[in-house]
């Protein structure tokens, strides 16, 4: 009786489910950490912009510490090739993430954070609506209810707004989530199986192109005032050009779906650091909206 051994080994088992929980968790890491580190640069840029900083140069000098990033990703790993003709379109989708990446910057200038990336983070509806005009991809029944509640959480969140309708900021808010929209159908259509490095290079070359050169005309070159403000903004441009790298490891890992539903930790993240690093307290009203918001969401891109 004393030397019957059972088979049950606590060891062994232990070791069983962490292995289990790693190979469930790792694939999922890049994108993980990628809906963080957005999350972060959306907070981080406040304290720039209430440091002083103004939009444009800082989007400028984002743009160039992420352009110098993906320069020196290309050198690793296989040397990658694009024609002529995804070039261009890249370029062209760089020219729409200029617009993306303006309007939420100058929504998150005018409106607290939360506010600002729950606005923007409707381009999942409306991309779903657009691509159903479009006729490239239906919306099912299920689908639109979604995005119904989805558009109620919003407007409940913003509704029970303390400063009223923030009706700029959200506004702003949602031309960044049109533009979005442009930038997700135009690669879909257009760039399928193309080096998304590659994408991501050209685009940021136009991009930068068009922030620097806008700088230059309207002799814009506030930068924040203060060492706090420079330091949210060096972390912040590194944060972002992170963001970007680790979408592009997590798409090739899980696939663009996957990581899409993981991106909703962004909004998510943003929520929770204004609140902790900038004092932006949600009443219980509004974090009813958000919830509202948050789960129609992923929801909508479960089932559309």
């Amino acid at each position: 009786m004393g030397g019957h051994d059972s088979g049950f080994r606590p060891d062994t088992a232990a070791a069983q489910s962490a292995a289990a929980a790693e190979h469930f968790l790792l694939p999922l890491a890049p994108g993980i950490a990628a809906g963080l580190a957005l999350g972060i640069s959306d907070v981080l840029s406040k304290i720039v912009l209430a440091a002083g900083g103004h939009v444009l140069p800082m989007l400028s000098f984002r743009s160039v510490i992420g352009i110098v990033f993906v320069a020196t990703w290309l050198r690793f790993g296989r040397k990658p090739y694009a024609d002529a003709r995804v070039r261009w379109i890249s370029m062209a989708v760089g020219v729409m993430f200029t617009g993306l990446i303006y309007c939420l910057f100058k929504a998150i200038e005018a409106v607290d954070v939360s506010t600002a990336i729950l606005s923007y983070f409707t381009y999942p509806v409306l991309t779903g609506i657009a691509a159903s005009l479009l006729r490239i991809e239906p919306l099912r029944w299920q689908g639109a209810l979604c995005a119904l509640a989805a558009f109620v959480g919003l407007a409940i969140m913003i509704g029970a707004h303390p400063a009223g309708l923030a009706f700029a900021g959200v506004a702003w808010g949602i031309g960044a989530g049109c533009w979005r929209v442009g930038v997700l159908l135009t690669t879909r259509v257009y760039l399928v199986g193309a080096d998304a490095r590659l994408t991501t290079w050209y685009s940021m070359i136009s991009s930068t192109a068009l922030f620097l050169g806008a700088s230059v005309v309207v002799q814009d070159w506030n930068m924040p005032q203060t060492h706090a403000g420079w330091a949210a903004l060096i972390v912040m441009s590194l944060a972002t050009t992170s963001g970007i790298l680790l979408i592009f490891l997590s798409t090739v890992r899980i696939g663009p779906f996957r990581t899409a539903l993981i991106l909703n930790l962004e909004p998510l993240t943003a929520t929770v650091l204004s609140a902790l690093v900038l004092g932006d307290l949600m009443t219980p009203l509004q974090g009813l909206g958000c919830a509202i918001m948050l789960g129609a969401l992923v929801a909508f891109q479960l089932l559309r």
